[in-house]
């Protein structure tokens, strides 16, 4: 279980702060939100998300440099809440988060699940 909360812990935080200092991220206001977009150096996008006083909020998404989706999930105020979704090559990994923390992990390969860890 360690192993996992390490693995999704850092392929998240990877994609917030892997940006190069020349690509620049596209920030717009929304209401009471700011949409940020943030760019692999090929162009694509690397992520999108909203801010709510300086903070992560609402749908989060992660986009590899060939701009496939590979993980997804949802924050409220800064904080990871529900259910975050993972996509790799060996499948789906489905991590739900409580209190910010996460409470269980489902692997799944070929749309059935094949490990779930508590």
């Amino acid at each position: 279980m360690r192993n996992i909360t390490l693995i999704a812990a850092l392929l998240f935080s990877g994609f917030l702060f892997a940006q190069e200092p020349n690509v620049k991220p596209v920030l717009e206001k929304d209401g009471d939100l700011v949409k940020a977009t943030y760019f692999h150096d090929n162009g694509e996008i690397a992520q999108t998300g909203f801010y709510k006083n300086g903070k992560p909020h609402g749908e989060w998404k992660g986009y590899d440099v060939e701009g496939k989706k590979i993980a997804s999930g949802k924050y409220e105020e800064g904080k990871k809440v529900g259910k975050w979704f993972f996509w790799n090559q060996e499948g789906l990994s489905e991590v739900n988060f409580e209190n910010s923390r996460i409470a269980s992990v489902t692997k799944w390969s070929n749309g059935r699940s094949i490990v779930v860890n508590k």
